[in-house]
């Protein structure tokens, strides 16, 4: 099976009352967890490369690594998506290259400028046969290279939807309802709630249309607690609650984020692994630990959170 645009996807998923997992990809073992956990489990999934992830692994490299990802695992919908392009030339670079979905995101513009910089690259991408996301709303939070800070971050604002995805043409759309970039995404103490209400009005808006979460880990802790107690220090890394996410994507929720999650897996496992026997020096003793982790994470989401065991 070759590489497939998220299109076909987000159909069933918005139909079908679940939503799809986009799991961010940076090596040969993330990739290797996610496809064989999506593999075992018979769902569809989007593989999603930051500019971060681009910049540290080539993005041949993560091409070629994703292609080999679909040899192994040739029974599942498979998408490559560019997260959070900075602008037009990055989307072209991913469109080029092979990628079968990008994002385009202009939500640190005006309005107006969102919407210019969003057709630019949905017309290209149309023409090459890909598929685009564009973001309204700012999630606060750190990501790679998207950095916004509490105070400069904003909800999405219903009344502008319908413009927005009428004037450019989009595909999909992230919208910010209280999710957050990173592993610290609220103060202890605090109930994390998503705003619900944003969201079904925003599907009033554009009905049938596909909508995307952004910053959706949910931190588990028993990958905190195994990270501090092996000598890292993740001091009130809290996420979103998982049961908030599947109310989501029981909705227009179509397609959900999911970056830290694995790097908090990755990492407990490696430094579990290190602590225990530090003669160990070998890579693969302690990434396949960590591997297996992801590989669990990722099994997780699909059967618990986002519901797309068995849609593949």
């Amino acid at each position: 099976m070759a590489l497939v645009t998220t299109k076909e996807m987000f159909k069933k998923a918005y139909e079908g009352g679940y939503a799809i997992g986009a799991f961010n990809v940076n090596n040969m073992e993330i990739v290797q967890a996610i496809t064989e956990a999506a593999g075992e489990l018979n769902s569809p999934i989007i593989l999603q490369v930051s500019a971060g992830a681009r910049k540290y692994a080539n993005h041949t490299y993560l091409v070629k690594l994703v292609e080999a990802a679909l040899i192994e695992n040739p029974n599942i919908p498979i998408a490559l998506h560019l997260d959070h392009g900075a602008d037009f030339d990055i989307c072209k670079s991913c469109i080029d290259g092979g990628f079968t979905s990008v994002m385009i995101d202009g939500s640190r513009f005006p309005f107006a400028e969102n919407i210019e910089v969003t057709k630019k690259v949905v017309e290209y991408a149309h023409a090459h046969g890909v598929v685009v996301e564009a973001e309204l709303g700012k999630l606060a939070g750190i990501e790679d290279d998207v950095k916004v800070s509490a105070e400069d971050s904003s909800y999405t604002q219903p009344d502008e939807v319908e413009e927005f995805v009428s004037k450019t043409g989009v595909d999909s759309l992230a919208i910010a309802i209280g999710t957050s970039h990173g592993a610290y995404k609220f103060k202890p103490g605090t109930k994390p709630q998503l705003r619900f209400d944003i969201l079904h009005e925003i599907e009033k808006r554009i009905p049938n249309f596909p909508i995307v979460l952004h910053g959706a880990s949910s931190v588990p802790q028993e990958y905190v607690k195994i990270i501090n107690e092996n000598g890292g220090k993740l001091k009130d890394a809290i996420g979103v609650p998982e049961d908030q996410l599947r109310e989501a994507a029981r909705s227009a929720v179509c397609k959900i984020n999911i970056d830290s999650d694995l790097r908090l897996g990755l990492t407990a496992g490696i430094r579990q692994t290190l602590f225990a026997d530090p003669s160990i020096f070998d890579p693969r003793d302690y990434l396949k630990v960590g591997r297996a982790n992801v590989k669990a994470v990722v099994a997780h989401k699909i059967k618990d959170v986002l519901g797309s065991e068995g849609k593949a």
